[in-house]
Formats: structure tokens, C-alpha cells, sequence
């Protein structure tokens, strides 16, 4: 079978060949097809405030008063890409519950509980996070209490010892679910030693030689009001929010100014397909992803690509759920996606099987991905596509929850209300010319990268058809060298 890889390979003069001959027939059907657009309704931002406190603190702030909630989220720039022990970053955010300004984790607890709140902190790539949801009524008291998390925890030793042992026990819990960590062994092979190669997690040898004052190291370095936004959303009085901020957080100080790393550079070339064969003995799947490079959040094409992409893999009928699970009943899903960072990102395409069927699954996923190039996309896919996208998006911006999340997206990533507001435009002006142009720039054709888990023994001599293989235990400290 001349599966995608296997031309890659192989022969790239073959695909050239292929690729143009599939360009100049997509550019015949062109002329003869024409589009049609589905109305979903418009959609644009909610009116919100954005201004910036004299100590540099970000703030925005969107009422919503149809129910008599507030939702409160804090963004902070520092995440696994700032680590200087795998997980600080994240160790460093969940410490930030277990207690504060002299008050106790069971104590916070309590007084959330007893208010029927909900608090969370955690971190991400290139973010740490801490928020809230309270009914409006006990502003008063949440809102301080945020202050005190986000500014003054207490990083009390032995609640620390508590979550670091946890957090080691769900380690080695989660390798248990190839599911649940591929990803980050995907991310270590694309990435290498580069920051976007960190696993957030961090290891279980990293998380056992965290201490307390290594944490507050890294949030004295990075928890500083020039660093941060904080989003408000919900039913609240917009000037007498803005000042009961400014009063809470006017006085907070800067410490060292923080550095931007570059993270776009000294990202690894990929010049040769490869594959990370993750070896579970046990295993009777085999779990796999498939891809390399993708795009920063704010590339000007990511709105097209999602179009593109909900085709290929990004709702139930796309093309790879329908040929793996539909058509072949090899798998219960298929999916594929652009996972975008501020500087860089994945596309992968993933999915599972038995072990059994491992081969005709892969090759039948790259066959699948090689449609892009072979046959296109045609106009009623295109128009089908579209109407879907137009329809999924309102949705997710619904609740003062997710817009707290699109606001503070806003300030990680830089890119504004155009990407709400214009949404709907750049959907409906997407034409065949411009998915091929899409396809041809930004989906991986050549040097694909391949990470498998599975049961090695019984599988390698297939993971070696697709590149060079590089073997290692799941049981292995880490994701990846």
C-alpha cells in the first residue's frame, strides 16, 4: 500500500507529481462548482472593558446580568516553558489553594463551600491560572480572597508534601491511560529540549526533589502584576468593580522584570520521519499520534484551517472517523487538530485499535490524510464544513466561564475582538482556491512524526515501516528524552 509516509520516503518526486496532477484537476472542479453560504445567525463580542492598572495589572471586565453570577479569571505568563524544574510551574499554581494570608486550606475550603463557590488553580504551556465562580452577592468576600491567594499563599510544607505525593501517585495513575499522556510524549519527540517540549505534569524525579522555597522562587518571579490579567465576568456594576479592584490590587508590587523567552527560536527541524515506539507490555491497543509542526494562535490563517480541519478530522462525520470507525470499524474514534502556542504548535492526527490491527489502522489514517493532496476538497464538503464551524462557535462563548477563558486568551496570546467579531466572515469567504493554498502550507506531507504506545514486542516491526524508531518503557521516568 503507498501509504503518505511510505512517498515520503520513498520517492518525493512521486508525490510532487501527485500533488500537482491533484492541484490542476481541483483547479478544473473549481470553475464548475459554486458556493453557497448557510446563515447561522451573527455572533459578536459582548461589550466589555479593558484598562490597565499604574503597576501594569490587565484587567477586563464584560458584565453579564441575566443571572446573578461571577465568574473571576487570573492569567498569569509563566508556565511549563518557564520551568526550571519540570513542574514547578504547575506545582507552584495548585500550591496556591492550600492556604493563604495566614488562613488554612481547610479553612478556605469551609468558607468556599459554605458560600456554594468553586475556586481552581493549575497551569499550562505558557500559563498559570487561578479563578472563581460565586453568586454576585458575596463579591465582597471572594474577591479579597482571590487577592490573597493570588498574591500571599502561605506554601505551607506539609499540605505541600500532601499534593506533591499525589501528584506523583497520579503520574504513574495516568501512564496506565496511553490516552491520557500521549500527548505529552508527542510534544518532548516534536519538541525536543525546547521549552514547548516540557511536560506541565512534570516527573515523578522532578516533582520529589521540589521544595517550598523553590516555589516561592518561581511565583515571586513570575507572580507580578505586569505579568497578569484578571477577567470579571458576570453580574456586577462595572465602575464599582473597577474600583474595588483598583483597591485591591492597585498596591501590588513588581519585583525583577520578567523575561520573554524566544520561544520561536531553536525549535528542532524535522528533517526525517520518525517514530517514538512507547513499549506497555500489557497493552492489547495500541494508541497513536501522527504529525509535526502546526501554528501559533495568531496566525492570520486559523480560522480557515479550522475549516479544513473539521473535514479532515474534527467532527464525527469527518473524513477520518468515517473511514476508521464507520466505514472500517476499526476504531471508536479518529480525530485530528492544531494544537497553536503563542510562538509555535502540533498538528496531529490520533486514534486507537487493537493490537491486532494496528497496521491497516495507521496506514488507512495516512491514506485518509493523503486525500488533501489526492482528491481535494469539493464544494459541497467545503459548504458543509462551514455551516458546522458557523454553528459550533456561538456555543462556546456562552457562559461567563468560557468568556472569562476568551479573555484572558486574549491577553495570552495577543490577538483581539476581530477573531470573535469577524469570525463568521473569514468562515463564509473561504473558497476551494484557499483550502488548497491552507493544504499545501501548513499540512505536514513529508518527515512525519510518529508516537505509538503499545505492546512493543508484538509491534515494532510495523512502527519501523514509518521511520526511524526510537524504543522506550512507559514505566520510564518522563515522556521522552
Amino acid at each position: 500500500m503507498n501509504t503518505l509516509t511510505h512517498l515520503t520516503k520513498r520517492s518525493n518526486k512521486l508525490m510532487a507529481a501527485i500533488t500537482l496532477g491533484s492541484v490542476l484537476a481541483l483547479s478544473a472542479c473549481t470553475a464548475i462548482q459554486s458556493s453557497s453560504s448557510v446563515d447561522t445567525g451573527s455572533f459578536s463580542m459582548p461589550a466589555y472593558e479593558h484598562l490597565v492598572l499604574d503597576n501594569g495589572l490587565t484587567i477586563y471586565l464584560m458584565p453579564q446580568r441575566e443571572v446573578p453570577l461571577v465568574t473571576v479569571s487570573a492569567v498569569v505568563r509563566a508556565g511549563s516553558v518557564n520551568d526550571t524544574i519540570s513542574g514547578v510551574a504547575a506545582m507552584t499554581a495548585q500550591s496556591l489553594l492550600l492556604g493563604a494570608a495566614g488562613k488554612s486550606k481547610a479553612e478556605i475550603e469551609q468558607m468556599v463551600d459554605f458560600l456554594g463557590a468553586s475556586i481552581y488553580a493549575d497551569a499550562g504551556k505558557e500559563a498559570s491560572y487561578i479563578g472563581a465562580d460565586f453568586m454576585a452577592k458575596d463579591s465582597d468576600t471572594m474577591l479579597p480572597l482571590i487577592k490573597s491567594l493570588l498574591l500571599s499563599p502561605n506554601f505551607d510544607a506539609d499540605e505541600f508534601d500532601k499534593l506533591r505525593q499525589r501528584e506523583i501517585a497520579g503520574l504513574s495513575q495516568a501512564k496506565e491511560s496511553p490516552r491520557s499522556v500521549i500527548s505529552r510524549y508527542f510534544d518532548k519527540f516534536v519538541f525536543g529540549a525546547h521549552p514547548y517540549g516540557n511536560a506541565t505534569s512534570g516527573t515523578s524525579e522532578s516533582l520529589a526533589e521540589l521544595n517550598i522555597s523553590q516555589l516561592r522562587a518561581f511565583h515571586k518571579s513570575y507572580y507580578q502584576p505586569r505579568n497578569t490579567a484578571i477577567s470579571v465576568v458576570g453580574d456586577f456594576d462595572t465602575e464599582q468593580m473597577k474600583a474595588e479592584l483598583s483597591q485591591l490590587f492597585g498596591q501590588w508590587q513588581n519585583g525583577e522584570k520578567v523575561v520573554a523567552l524566544k520561544l520561536q527560536a531553536q525549535q528542532p527541524e524535522l528533517s526525517s520521519a520518525n517514530v517514538l515506539l512507547v513499549d506497555k507490555s500489557d497493552a492489547i491497543e495500541t494508541t497513536f499520534l501522527i504529525g509535526g509542526k502546526g501554528i501559533s494562535r495568531d496566525n492570520p490563517d486559523y480560522v480557515g484551517l479550522k475549516v479544513v480541519n473539521t473535514i479532515l478530522g474534527g467532527r464525527f462525520t469527518s473524513w477520518l472517523n468515517d473511514e476508521l470507525r464507520v466505514n472500517a470499524g476499526l476504531t471508536y474514534g479518529a480525530r485530528s487538530g492544531f494544537i497553536a502556542y503563542s510562538q509555535g504548535g502540533v498538528f496531529r492526527i490520533s486514534s486507537f485499535t487493537k493490537t491486532s490491527t494496528t497496521k491497516e489502522t495507521i496506514d488507512l489514517a495516512l491514506k485518509t490524510y493523503a486525500r488533501l493532496w489526492e482528491t481535494g476538497i469539493d464544494q459541497l464538503t467545503l459548504d458543509s464544513a462551514k455551516a458546522y464551524v458557523k454553528g459550533q462557535f456561538p456555543p462556546k462563548f456562552e457562559t461567563s466561564g468560557q468568556l472569562a477563558g476568551l479573555l484572558s486568551d486574549m491577553y495570552l496570546y495577543g490577538f483581539d475582538d476581530g477573531f470573535i467579531n469577524d469570525f463568521q466572515t473569514k468562515v463564509d469567504g473561504l473558497t476551494l482556491a484557499e483550502t488548497q493554498r491552507l493544504v499545501s502550507s501548513y499540512f505536514t506531507q513529508q518527515n512525519l512524526q510518529f508516537v505509538i504506545i503499545g505492546n512493543a514486542d508484538k509491534i515494532a516491526p510495523i512502527a519501523a515501516e514509518y521511520g526511524e524508531v526510537t524504543r522506550l518503557d512507559i514505566k520510564a521516568v518522563g515522556f521522552g528524552g
